[in-house]
């Protein structure tokens, strides 16, 4: 190992996000102490649209979003860990990835980053409100509607968080999306869709347009209007003693037939090396070190992580800090639909959300909003590299 060798790594602003990455850099430099990692942090937004070619050209480490896979393969942007890590190492992390996250960074064979943090879209709720009002947690969309009236209920409603929630409905009514050439959804499911989606949006609060999963869980936790999200991407920390005003609790989400429960849109973040760094092999073993079930579960965890790793979502003490935020969340995940990766898939979905946000703000035809998402759908797949 060389002299004062410096990684730089790029991140996303959350507690979620950062934290867990400088205090395991701070870790791995106390072990090898020639050795030094910085980390920023960029907004939410800027995480699911800055381009990780751009940031693989100023960055070391980069924590990415998984529907950027098909992009690195076609780039080479990041390095294909499947030919840097041990063979054991990978299948740990294939046969105790959380739903689909390790696949969702495989694409053309090559392992693109670590699934070192998992997520989907869950319920979440202020249980005191709902005692206070003498209310239970609602099972169906009847009751979700209900409790709509109520004016309890909201969810993050920004364009991307809209567009997956569309596919959730898609997938949860029994057609998973983008599964043709040329069609986003057949015309019967889509127009089932948006029309239930519209029902639901009618009735939360236009504010809720402006905010993305995490501003939605600052609502529901600083004040006492919100009793209720019935899907956002989840965040475990929002459910530990002292993070927040007012611990939340999640939940699996609502059945649309009583009998099975929605079927959200995988999130997570994952863990990618540039293929400019110049010091791969300590890059590689830094993140061996993070996404390793004994980091997940603890270290990585306590800093405010939200662990990628099956050992850390079954682990007693991590459950007992979160108010049992992984047991009862993992069923979502495991079901989770793995959203289009392919090499345009980003331009579509930078651009789809604004179609079926504007129609939930201001209503409109579904036939017409089903074939500007086609259009766009068609655009994508015509895409080359520049």
């Amino acid at each position: 190992m060389s002299k004062n060798i410096i990684l730089k790594g790029i991140t996303w602003n959350h507690s979620r996000g950062l934290l867990p990455m400088v205090a395991t850099a701070q870790r791995f430099s106390e072990l090898n102490t020639d050795v030094q990692i910085t980390w920023e942090k960029r907004s939410l937004q800027q995480f699911a649209d800055f381009s990780i070619q751009e940031l693989a050209e100023r960055f070391d480490l980069l924590v990415i979003d998984h529907p950027w896979a098909g992009f690195a393969s076609k780039t080479k942007s990041i390095i294909p860990l499947d030919e840097y890590l041990p063979a054991d190492y990978l299948k740990d992390q294939e046969i105790n990835s959380v739903g689909a996250s390790y696949e969702s960074y495989n694409f053309n064979n090559h392992q693109w980053a670590l699934p070192i943090d998992a997520a989907t879209p869950v319920a979440a709720s202020r249980p005191d409100i709902l005692a206070e009002k003498g209310l239970s947690l609602p099972k169906s969309f009847d009751d979700l509607l209900i409790l709509a009236d109520k004016g309890l209920v909201a969810f993050a409603a920004i364009p991307i968080d809209v567009l997956m929630n569309f596919y959730t409905l898609c997938c949860s009514l029994g057609e998973d999306p983008c599964q043709s050439d040329d069609v986003v959804i057949s015309t019967e499911i889509g127009v089932k869709a948006l029309k239930m989606y519209l029902q639901l949006a009618l009735k939360i609060d236009v504010r809720n347009f402006n905010r993305n999963p995490i501003q939605v869980y600052e609502a529901m936790t600083q004040s006492d209007a919100i009793a209720y999200c019935p899907f956002a991407y989840g965040y475990s920390n929002y459910s530990r003693n002292g993070y927040a005003r007012k611990p939340l609790h999640f939940h699996d989400m609502i059945s649309l037939d009583g009998k099975t429960n929605l079927r959200s849109t995988l999130g997570g973040t994952g863990l990618a090396i540039s293929s400019k760094c110049e010091n791969i092999a300590i890059a590689v073993e830094y993140a061996k070190f993070v996404g390793s079930p004994a980091c997940q579960s603890s270290l990585y965890f306590e800093s405010g992580g939200q662990p990628g790793h099956l050992a850390a979502w079954k682990n007693k003490e991590v459950n007992r800090q979160s108010q049992n935020y992984y047991l009862n969340t993992l069923p979502a995940l495991e079901r989770a639909f793995l959203r289009p990766r392919y090499h345009g898939s980003m331009f579509f979905q930078d651009h789809a959300g604004d179609v079926v946000r504007n129609y939930l703000m201001q209503g409109g035809d579904e036939y017409q909003v089903l074939a500007d998402l086609n259009k766009l759908y068609q655009e994508s797949k015509t895409l080359t590299l520049a």
